[in-house]
Formats: structure tokens, C-alpha cells, sequence
């Protein structure tokens, strides 16, 4: 399997290519040059396969060329240590659990992968440099998979005060071959700030850099692998019903791994983006114009992404089509307000704390989910993370404490000549 850059098609490589390269040309995001398509056959028989068999299945032709199908089943092996259960919520409705992780989010799939990926393809002879910028969970699930792996730095951009205390403390506190950085500015900016960097082909020749960032195909990739484990889970329970799976949405990385999921295959019916107030997306949905924006903060922080980097990469799926994509995805804005009441009532009628982003999802589904369908929506961080923003309608909601004390990280302004200081440096 080769991968192209969708602003410059004759850009074509291998996925070890790719995920060392982070980004094409012009910041072009790279994708597979087609979707493979699995027997009818694997569908019937998956509730018999193990996740490790599911996983190495639907994963191998993406990375065939690069990877033996023995390395790959070793790497997943070693990624999937967790489980992502799928617990029922309500009559038609059910949760799947992604935070039982190391870093308790959804990111920890993408980057364990990508960490022993890149332990793999880097050059023992010249160390790589990996970029991240983070709105939260990305950063916490990147520096654990990356915790001294050889031959490998990583470097952290997140947005100061916009992120938790409990995201912060597993972002700073590791040490060894992870540098966190606090930029005073919005996710954006420091999206940006990676970006330019990965665009500069002198410190890229030089440091080696490569993104650990949904931009990264190994990244985004193996995210599909959870909603194959949640079908085999669902399986019985669907019976003849539509499957509908709600996905709150910022970078919109995990939808688009979902999107792939479905082209391979899998049959989810419909799916649904829960948008917060940065609702490029939404907007987009309602009118078939894209138009990037400022982000602001929310309750849900890791969704906070003006402007979302794997848009292009569904378009690219659909041939940019508005009309197959405003079919294919619905999508809701969620407020902070219908965010907190959700908490709030979810906890008071089943006793289940939903995280921000949960709540989005749940919302978001509710919205659109038939009498007809059976809907789940991905909680895609533990509640642990976001305990300032629950106790605010569930005062008795605690969190285990961490000790702050080996907190280290530099701050800088949204500037690049600071930021070329810290990496040549």
C-alpha cells in the first residue's frame, strides 16, 4: 500500500514514508491511494476472531511493504494491552469506552502505535524529532508512547490555561525524552506552529521531524481498529437494526479513521459529529461552505479546533462531494450548557459520569438516533480529566490526586523564532 499527498497527487509513499515524513508537500496530509475492501465473510465470522486477529486483519493492507504481518501483530499486541468495552446505556443505546488506557483517552491507540512505529523505522544513526501540538488528550496519550523510546524526542505544544490540570500534570511530568511546551495562544496556534516547522525543509532535514499529530497516518489509522471490536461486541444485540455511532468531534481524526472503517466494510449506517462551539464543521454541514475559524475554549477541550485537519482527508474519501459527505456524516453543535445538563442527568437517572465529550456524543445521537436504529457514541476520555468542569453538577465527583512537584515545561509566546530555539536547542 502507497500513500499520496492530497495537494500533490504525484507525491507517493510507502506507509514507513509516511509516517516518518509527517506531512507532503505544501502541508499536504497524506492517504492511502485506495480503501481495501473486506469479504462479507469476515463480518459473519468476526464475533469467532480475537481483537488481536480482527485488528491485524483490517490493519495489514495499509501497511503491507512496510511491516511484516508478524511485526504488526507484535505492535498490536503491545498497543491493545486495554480493553474498549461497549456498555450499554439505554434501551437502544450504549457507550463505547475508550479511556481505559494509560493515559484514560482514546489517543493512547494512535500513539502507541505510532510510537513503536517510529521505534521501528527510525535511524539508530540520527535521532528523530516528533512535533505534537495538543488540545489536551493527544499530548498525555503521545508522551506515554513515546516515554523513552529510543532514538526518539518528542516535543508538546499546548495551549496555556486551556487544557486541565489533570492533562497538564501527564504532559509535564515524564521527563527524559518528552519536552512539553506551553504556548500562549489557542490549539490553532499551535497546530500552526507544527506545521510550520514540518514545512521547513532545512530543521527538517536537520532534526529528522516527523508529527505525532491525527495528521500522521499512523496516527489516525489504527484509530479504526476500536469500531470493528465494537461491532463484534454489538453484533447480536443489532439484529436486523441500522447501527448508528455518534463520534464528538474536533480534529476530526477519529471519525475519518471511523469513515475508512465503514469503507472497508464495516456496516455502521450513519454517523454522527457532535460539534462544541467550534463548529466549522457544523457550519459547513448547514451551508456547503468550508470556513475555518478562530477556536474557543469549552468544557469539551479537546475538540476546541477552529480548524479541523482531516477535513481534507474526508473530502479526499468522497471525492469532494458535499452531498455524499452531508449524507454520509450528521452533525449537531453541542453548548456547554446542554454539555453540563447532560452530565447532570445521565448521573441523576443511571448513575454514569459522562466526560465532556461523551456528553457530546450522547447528545449529538439522541438527536438524530430513530426508534428504528441502535445507536452508540464513543466516550473518548475518562472523567478523571475533566473533574472541574463535573463537579460543577456533581459536587461530589473526586479524582485521585498527583503530585505536581516533577512538573516541567517551558512557556512561550505564539512565536516561531521561540519555538525554533527549543528545538534546536
Amino acid at each position: 500500500m502507497n500513500f499520496y499527498n492530497i495537494k500533490h497527487p504525484d507525491e507517493i509513499l510507502s506507509f514507513k514514508e509516511a509516517t516518518l515524513q509527517g506531512l507532503g508537500k505544501d502541508k499536504g496530509l497524506f492517504v492511502p491511494q485506495q480503501i481495501p475492501v473486506l469479504p462479507s465473510s469476515f463480518f459473519e465470522e468476526i464475533e469467532s476472531k480475537t481483537d488481536l486477529q480482527i485488528a491485524t486483519a483490517a490493519l495489514y493492507p495499509y501497511v503491507e511493504g512496510s511491516l511484516t504481518e508478524e511485526a504488526l501483530t507484535t505492535i498490536l499486541s503491545e498497543v491493545f494491552s486495554f480493553e474498549t468495552p461497549v456498555v450499554p446505556l439505554l434501551e437502544n443505546t450504549s457507550v463505547l469506552e475508550l479511556f481505559h488506557g494509560p493515559t484514560l483517552a482514546f489517543k493512547d491507540v494512535g500513539a502507541r502505535f505510532m510510537a513503536r512505529c517510529l521505534g521501528k523505522f527510525a535511524d539508530k544513526n540520527r535521532p528523530a524529532t516528533v512535533l505534537v501540538a495538543t488540545s489536551g488528550d493527544t499530548g498525555s496519550a503521545v508522551a506515554n508512547g513515546f516515554y523513552k523510546v529510543p532514538d526518539v524526542r518528542v516535543v508538546i505544544l499546548y495551549p496555556k490555561g486551556k487544557v486541565s490540570k489533570f492533562q497538564e500534570y501527564q504532559m509535564t511530568s515524564l521527563g527524559e525524552n518528552i519536552e512539553a511546551v506551553a504556548v500562549e495562544g489557542t490549539f490553532d496556534d499551535c497546530q500552526s506552529l507544527v506545521k510550520q516547522a514540518l514545512h521547513d525543509p532545512i530543521l527538517k532535514e536537520q532534526l529528522a521531524l516527523s508529527s505525532a499529530n491525527s495528521i500522521n497516518v499512523a496516527r489516525f489509522l489504527p484509530q479504526m481498529l476500536y469500531y470493528f471490536f465494537a461491532y463484534k461486541q454489538l453484533k447480536t444485540t443489532l439484529e436486523k437494526k441500522e447501527w448508528v455511532v455518534a463520534v464528538p468531534s474536533g480534529n476530526f481524526g477519529n471519525i475519518t479513521a471511523g469513515l475508512y472503517a465503514q469503507a472497508m466494510g464495516l456496516p455502521i449506517a450513519q454517523f454522527v459529529a457532535g460539534n462544541n462551539a467550534n463548529d466549522t464543521f457544523f457550519q459547513y454541514i448547514q451551508t456547503g461552505i468550508y470556513k475555518a475559524k478562530p477556536s474557543v475554549a469549552t468544557y469539551s477541550n479537546a475538540m476546541d479546533v477552529g480548524d479541523p485537519s482531516n477535513f481534507v482527508r474526508i473530502q479526499a474519501l468522497f471525492n469532494n462531494s458535499y452531498e455524499i459527505i452531508k449524507e454520509k456524516i450528521k452533525c449537531i453543535s453541542i453548548s456547554d450548557q446542554q454539555t453540563l445538563a447532560e452530565i447532570e442527568r445521565i448521573y441523576r437517572e443511571k448513575g454514569y459520569i459522562l466526560d465532556p465529550h461523551g456528553a457530546v456524543g450522547h447528545l449529538a445521537l439522541q438527536h438524530f438516533l430513530t426508534s428504528e436504529q441502535y445507536g452508540t457514541f464513543l466516550a473518548t476520555a475518562h472523567p478523571y480529566k475533566f473533574d472541574e468542569v463535573i463537579k460543577k453538577v456533581i459536587p461530589t465527583f473526586e479524582v485521585p490526586k498527583v503530585d505536581t512537584s516533577a512538573c516541567s515545561y517551558r512557556s512561550i509566546a505564539n512565536d516561531y523564532s521561540q519555538y525554533l530555539n527549543i528545538l534546536r536547542n
